[in-house]
């Protein structure tokens, strides 16, 4: 099934997304996005269903970074659709783990342990608005760091990790709820049991985000991890990037080309591994439905109300008039 198939647009836009990366041929990792190319994937994105999201940048150096925050919230300030669909931000990196599989897609170079200090920097920068960061908590200092960005309201999921479980109890105790697409961003050979997937998977405590695309985690692990979880203990996320209602060609994540084929697959130039998707939300909502047999309505439900109230967020009335 080819995920950028044309679809018919939604006409009151209700989802929302914790995990996006680019949009409609647009990379929010760029140097700088323009407003019309940001009022562009803001269209595209209204039209798949989704009324906003946690603009999702990946890792980079902490100046970089903030030049991309401030310019973002420029861009608010400029447009009223930007500003609607832009509640938040997630940060995912750097503070990731820099191990060959750990790292999925990232750049290792600017990985780092977390500090406060950048934080503050980061959320002085983005006015405020990071609402969810993705760490690797065997870093050194992670706890406390958890801690004191938890305590600032912001929610804290675990990713790109081999932490033990040691230092996940360590995460959970400073504050940690959620893990970053669990299933992912780990080697493709792991010990068959004592692995950071299991790890994650049995803490009932954490909140498992999951990319329902059928590519990322084949529809009968989805169903697995699903199962797995308590009520109210799974959320879905596109993850998605710039090719992402754009069909099939070479698109950017940041300094990375990519190549999505006419399968709609993301991958690394040479049909390397996965980065980012290209599933959209409303054929997201379509797959939770068919992968998991669940009524539509419930599908529909873990993309909106969910979601939104696991992150404290109320989404903006859109007005399909204006």
């Amino acid at each position: 099934m080819n995920m950028n198939a044309s679809l018919p647009p939604v006409p009151n836009p209700r989802w929302f997304d914790f995990q996006v990366n680019g949009f409609g041929g647009v990379d929010f990792q760029a140097a700088t996005v323009s407003r019309a190319e940001m009022e562009h994937a803001v269209a595209v994105m209204r039209g798949h269903g989704l009324a906003g999201i946690f603009l999702t940048l990946i890792t980079d150096e902490i100046d970089a970074h903030c030049r991309r925050l401030e310019n973002f919230e420029y861009l608010r300030t400029l447009s009223p659709e930007i500003a609607r669909m832009i509640v938040g931000y997630h940060i995912e990196g750097p503070w990731l783990s820099p191990e060959p599989g750990y790292r999925g897609a990232h750049p290792p170079g600017p990985m780092h342990a977390p500090a406060l200090s950048e934080f503050t920097r980061l959320q002085a920068a983005a006015g405020g608005r990071i609402r969810l960061i993705t760490i690797a908590p065997e870093w050194p200092g992670s706890a406390e760091c958890i801690a004191g960005i938890t305590g600032e309201g912001v929610h804290i999921s675990l990713g790109h990790t081999n932490a033990s479980c040691e230092q996940i109890d360590a995460a959970i105790r400073a504050g940690a709820k959620f893990v970053t697409h669990l299933g992912n961003g780990t080697p493709l050979e792991m010990h068959r049991h004592d692995n950071v997937v299991q790890r994650l998977l049995a803490r009932d405590e954490l909140t498992a985000c999951l990319i329902p695309d059928g590519v990322h985690l084949p529809p009968f692990v989805l169903k697995n991890f699903f199962r797995a979880k308590p009520a109210g203990k799974v959320l879905f996320t596109t993850d998605a990037m710039s090719g992402a209602g754009a069909g099939p060609g070479r698109y950017q994540i940041g300094r990375f080309e990519i190549d999505v084929g006419a399968d709609g697959i993301a991958r690394q130039p040479g049909g390397g591994g996965f980065a980012g998707s290209t599933l959209t939300p409303d054929e997201g909502v379509r797959r939770c439905a068919d992968y998991l047999g669940l009524p539509i309505s419930t599908a529909e439900h873990f993309w909106s109300d969910a979601a939104t109230a696991a992150f404290g967020i109320t989404l903006p009335n859109w007005n399909v008039t204006s």
